[in-house]
């Protein structure tokens, strides 16, 4: 075995290879060519392993040679391949007819929950007043939650069937008013936040879930009165639920606020004059509010500057139960809706 005979055999294979490549009449057809003379056992690696009979001086040279015809023919199975594709190509576009004036396939989009729909309505509404978001943490210290919204130990709120405790000193947050105290304590007044999240309460019934959401509005500055938390409240009423509907405020009473009003809103169903949903009065309860008490202020530390002495922030809050903001507005007949994920429930609201 001389390197003469060799690249005589090389030659001829790489001959051979050329022609049917050339001739191949598919794409399949040339790979398996391919395979058959420069797979791992074609006919140009079988003619490799004769390089071990071939005198030192000659295996460079063979190597050499051997791997250039390789390189040749991987190129020309690269151009085959590439008109091969193309002809396929043509063939398959003849066969196949696509109607281009036809409507395409519907494509099933999802929504806003209404909840985070009403929430996002509301915040919208009061940034045009100036508030600005704020959240809060859902598990919260017991003197967040109730004394620093001077709540005492022995109020009834602190029930154990209302309130889910975590330990002595933890609870569940039961209302969205710890925001405020935490805003409080940590920024400087003037201020105008809107907190907003999940609140809960150990209660469950038709009207009622144990966990719900709450969005809650705080302003402080140097002159607040009930006159300007009615109009604020007012605006909000007529431009959340429509600017026909009438506003009023029934005296109440909260320990974070002094003095304190219920907020009623005419029933956006029967307009006022009675209904099943406002229980024939022609008014519905939505939230609660008032000038909040010197007393959660003081615990905030609100009213003193750098030098100690005391100032005059004044404070009013407001807060809603979003739930039943959205079950107003949209005519839902039960909160229970939801959280049922029920598609046809969420669908309405796209």
């Amino acid at each position: 075995m001389n390197i003469s005979d060799l690249s005589k055999q090389i030659e001829v294979i790489y001959e051979e290879s050329l022609k049917v490549f050339k001739a191949a009449s598919s794409s399949k057809n040339l790979y398996d060519l391919k395979v058959e003379f420069l797979g791992k056992k074609g006919k140009l690696s079988l003619l490799m392993g004769l390089m071990s009979k071939l005198p030192n001086q000659d295996k460079p040279k063979f190597g050499s040679l051997i791997n250039v015809k390789k390189k040749l023919l991987e190129e020309a199975y690269t151009e085959y391949k590439t008109k091969l594709d193309l002809i396929d190509l043509n063939k398959k576009l003849d066969q196949e007819y696509l109607d281009m004036s036809l409507p395409g396939k519907e494509i099933e989009t999802g929504a806003l929950h209404p909840i985070q729909k009403v929430s996002e309505n509301i915040v919208n509404i009061f940034s045009r007043l100036g508030f600005s978001v704020r959240t809060g943490n859902l598990i919260e210290k017991d003197y967040y939650n109730f004394e620093a919204l001077n709540i005492p130990k022995d109020h009834p709120s602190r029930d154990m069937q209302d309130t889910f405790y975590i330990d002595d000193n933890h609870v569940l947050r039961t209302h969205t008013s710890p925001i405020q105290i935490h805003t409080l304590e940590t920024e400087k007044a003037p201020l105008r936040i809107i907190g907003l999240g999940s609140v809960f309460r150990s209660d469950s019934d038709i009207s009622h879930s144990p966990n719900f959401y709450q969005i809650e509005g705080l302003l402080v500055e140097k002159k607040v009165s009930m006159a300007n938390l009615k109009g604020t409240v007012s605006f909000f009423v007529k431009e959340f639920f429509g600017k026909e509907l009438k506003t009023r405020f029934r005296p109440s009473f909260f320990p974070f606020t002094e003095p304190s009003a219920e907020v009623d809103c005419q029933c956006s169903s029967c307009m006022g004059s009675g209904c099943s949903l406002c229980g024939q009065t022609g008014w519905i309860e939505i939230g609660g509010c008032g000038l909040v008490n010197p007393k959660v202020l003081k615990l905030s530390n609100v009213n003193k500057d750098t030098e100690n002495n005391e100032t005059d922030w004044q404070a009013y809050a407001f807060g809603f139960g979003i739930e039943r903001m959205a079950i107003l507005k949209y005519g839902i007949k039960s909160i229970r809706f939801f959280n049922q994920n029920d598609i046809r429930f969420l669908s309405q609201f796209k």
